[in-house]
């Protein structure tokens, strides 16, 4: 609205009118500046967030490849060094898949130039794949012709028996337009990588469903025709984590949603990275009832026995929990979880006093 150069031709009605205007225009400007200013502190919380994190990761890297690269002269025996190695691998390749997920993206120029991958033997059978547009004809009307193609091998494996899939993605142009056209790279758990969704599979299950130990599975598979060494299969082993999160993070909210939840905790070794020693960890395991249609179990690791982690895991939370009568519990049922007491330890006194007592 524009102001009149007198305000004194102006009735009071279009006075009060006028101010009511500006009122209203200087609180929508307030608005607009508090939502930019809001707007730039979340973008400037987020960038020192990323930051200190990728420190955090940058710092944790070196830390691992010193206990990968540097070993100290107390070293435990080799089996025990290669379950060591296998876990330093891992986390090597998990964290550095988050960092480069927290970094921008960088440009082609930037990227680091990435080592020549050996050919796979030529020896393995081939299955090829081929993926071809949807349609040859042009949007101007005409027909495309074929000009060549692009070829990308994975390794598959099926228990014992090594092959190769050979990706064919045809080349398809038109030769009035010469727009080129080629069928989308089928999706990858690790992207340019070699191993398909199957042999991923069957390393994950071979090491914790059927406890095989990865330089074991390098044994293995080298019977089967290929040695993958076992830094490779820990590298595998970590992205596939970082890739499974968001499943782990929709069955944590799974869980949460059921009125009664089961949960242990188990002592497990964690090395120590620097150090080369390993210190008492724990894996805290919450599931539903048997009587629940969900089935499955989050495992939450954590370095110690802390009552405070089962409090992070189930914030907000208050079902009824069924666990022993250990005390890292006993906060979260001041804070409305209901506590039952687990009947299989209270079973065990009776059956000891039978088995001592014959009573």
């Amino acid at each position: 609205m524009d102001l009149p150069a007198d305000l004194n031709v102006l009735s009071p009605e279009q006075l009060r009118a006028l101010a009511a205007e500006l009122f209203a225009r200087v609180e929508d400007r307030d608005r607009e500046i508090e939502e930019k200013t809001r707007e730039v502190g979340e973008k400037e919380r987020e960038l020192h967030y990323r930051q200190i994190r990728i420190e955090q990761l940058s710092h944790e890297i070196s830390i691992l490849k010193r206990q990968q690269f540097g070993r100290r002269s107390e070293q435990p025996s080799s089996e025990q060094m290669s379950l060591l190695d296998e876990a330093v691998d891992a986390d090597l390749a998990a964290i550095e898949l988050e960092l480069e997920q927290l970094q921008p993206q960088a440009t082609v120029d930037q990227s680091p130039r990435q080592p020549k991958r050996a050919a796979l033997p030529a020896q393995l059978p081939r299955t090829e794949i081929h993926h071809e547009p949807d349609s040859t004809v042009c949007q101007c009307g005409c027909e495309r012709v074929r000009i060549g193609e692009d070829i990308s091998e994975k390794l598959d494996y099926t228990p014992g028996v090594f092959k190769v899939e050979r990706h064919i993605r045809g080349k398809w142009v038109c030769k009035n337009c010469e727009t080129l056209i080629q069928a989308p790279v089928p999706a990858h758990v690790i992207d340019k990588g070699i191993p398909t969704t199957g042999l991923l599979a069957s390393v994950m299950v071979a090491k914790y469903a059927d406890h095989l130990p990865l330089y074991r599975q390098e044994q293995i598979f080298a019977r089967a025709g290929l040695a993958i060494p076992r830094s490779t299969l820990g590298a595998w082993v970590g992205t596939c984590g970082m890739q499974l999160q968001p499943l782990v993070d929709a069955l944590h909210q799974e869980i949460l949603q059921q009125a009664v939840l089961h949960a242990d905790e188990a002592p497990v070794q964690m090395l120590s990275p620097g150090k080369g020693k390993t210190h008492r960890a724990y894996l805290w395991a919450y599931t539903p009832t048997h009587f629940s249609e969900l089935r499955g179990v989050v495992y939450d690791f954590a370095d110690s026995r802390a009552g405070e982690h089962a409090r992070t895991f189930l914030a907000g939370w208050q079902g009824k929990l069924v666990c022993d009568d250990y005390g890292g519990y006993k906060a979260g049922f001041q804070q409305g979880i209901t506590e039952i007491g687990c009947a299989a330890r209270a079973r065990r006194k009776f059956f000891d006093l039978h088995a001592n007592h014959s009573s």
